[in-house]
């Protein structure tokens, strides 16, 4: 029995046995001409599950001939950083690159991605991160500003279809239309269908229930393959529906200013192992939609919190995070400010085409303020004209409403 999962035994080797990222991959993409060049540059890569992030570190740093060091964020801490380093330098007088490439790069702080800076700027290190977070918020600029951000798209339904295929001619399995008795070990088609669609571009776990399902019976059909899939561990999946699902209870819970609700379904993430930034960033905007002008002081508070979160860390935010939701959810609600921001987008998207009026406007030559450009403004505090702020044709438009008490 090979005791290495299907998945790992099938990872490719090399770019041209990668399937699928056509827009990073190929004649003129960004990671062929970086291997074509032989010239390394920091890579942020960016994308869901299983789609292959790790796989292209292995093949870049191989394609380098680099020494390939692989930490994950999650299990990784100071003292595997300065390891990296020490190894980095050793390499370094041997005249060998050393690629380091951090899995979930988005779960290191501030202060954890600010000790690569200057080993990244020297050259010391080549870095490729790994992501299924928005970089833009989750990764730091100065490392952002040094690195190039590699979007690494879900796989196809072919593509996952062709990984499928090779996996079983490389087990030894035939794919058939319909099963028999004779023979060795056999699939279906609509088996190996079931399986990639089942997938969600997810290439490690269509081959993980293609495994479970070839190790339940030698003839595997529609059947054994839900059987198989329907063993997974449910999970919760934060790109799946698990987790938008409880994101939006946990929102509608304060909404409603339900205290106790709102703390169950943190405590849900949180325990599921919820990146707690993305709790906290979801709760500074609520305190702007939800709470707004009723209290603006939750603004504040929500936008504490993050930075709180950023600079704490696990599992300590844990008790910032409710300390917060409990606050938000007794709050009063407002969406007064909300709204207004909504119809203000669509009244400038239905009349982008319209003049400001010309008395708003500046103006810096002699021959602009005869034509009236910038007539009775004045800098001075508290100054204001009788005339109509907003162009001709909407001057009557009124966007704020309030419904807050004086």
């Amino acid at each position: 029995m090979n005791r290495v999962p299907l998945a790992e035994r099938m990872r490719p080797t090399k770019l041209s046995e990668v399937v699928g990222q056509e827009e990073i991959i190929g004649e003129g993409k960004i990671l062929t001409e970086i291997v074509r060049r032989g010239e390394p540059v920091n890579l942020i890569l960016w994308g869901p599950p299983g789609t292959g992030k790790t796989t292209l570190a292995r093949i870049l740093a191989h394609e380098f001939k680099a020494d390939f060091i692989e930490i994950s964020a999650v299990t990784s801490g100071k003292k595997d950083v300065e390891a990296v380093v020490e190894r980095a330098k050793v390499n370094w007088n041997l005249k060998t690159r050393t690629v380091l490439f951090v899995d979930e790069i988005h779960r290191f702080n501030k202060a954890q991605q600010d000790a690569f800076l200057p080993h990244v700027e020297s050259g010391l290190i080549i870095l490729i991160g790994a992501t299924t977070e928005n970089p833009s918020f989750e990764v730091i600029s100065p490392l952002l500003s040094r690195s190039r951000v590699v979007v690494v798209s879900p796989l196809k339904k072919s593509a996952i279809l062709t990984v499928l295929e090779r996996a079983a001619k490389a087990e030894g399995v035939k794919i058939v239309k319909k099963l028999t008795n004779a023979g060795g070990p056999k699939i279906t088609e609509a088996a190996i269908d079931y399986i990639a669609e089942l997938s969600g571009g997810d290439a490690r776990s269509a081959l993980g229930d293609l495994e479970l399902a070839l190790s339940l019976a030698s003839h595997v059909d529609v059947k054994t393959a839900i059987e198989a899939a329907g063993r997974k561990v449910p999970g919760y999946d934060k790109k799946g529906d698990n987790h938008y699902d409880t994101i939006s209870a946990f929102i509608k819970s304060m909404r409603g200013s339900d205290t106790d609700a709102a703390l169950y379904y943190l405590a849900r993430m949180v325990q599921a192992g919820e990146d707690p930034k993305f709790i906290a960033r979801r709760m500074v905007i609520f305190a702007s939609e939800d709470i707004g002008l009723a209290g603006n002081g939750a603004l504040s508070l929500a936008t504490a919190c993050f930075q709180a979160v950023e600079r704490v860390g696990m599992p300590e935010s844990g008790l910032i995070l409710a300390h917060t939701c409990i606050a938000l959810s007794k709050s009063k609600k407002n969406r007064d400010s909300a709204d207004a921001w909504f119809a203000a987008l669509g009244l400038a998207k239905r009349t982008m085409g319209e003049p400001v009026p010309t008395w708003l406007r500046n103006a810096p030559t002699k021959l602009m303020k005869e034509l009236g450009f910038g007539e009775g403004q004045k800098w001075e505090s508290g100054f204001h004209l009788d005339k109509n702020y907003l162009p001709d044709s909407i001057k009557d438009e009124k966007i704020f409403h309030s419904t807050m008490k004086d």
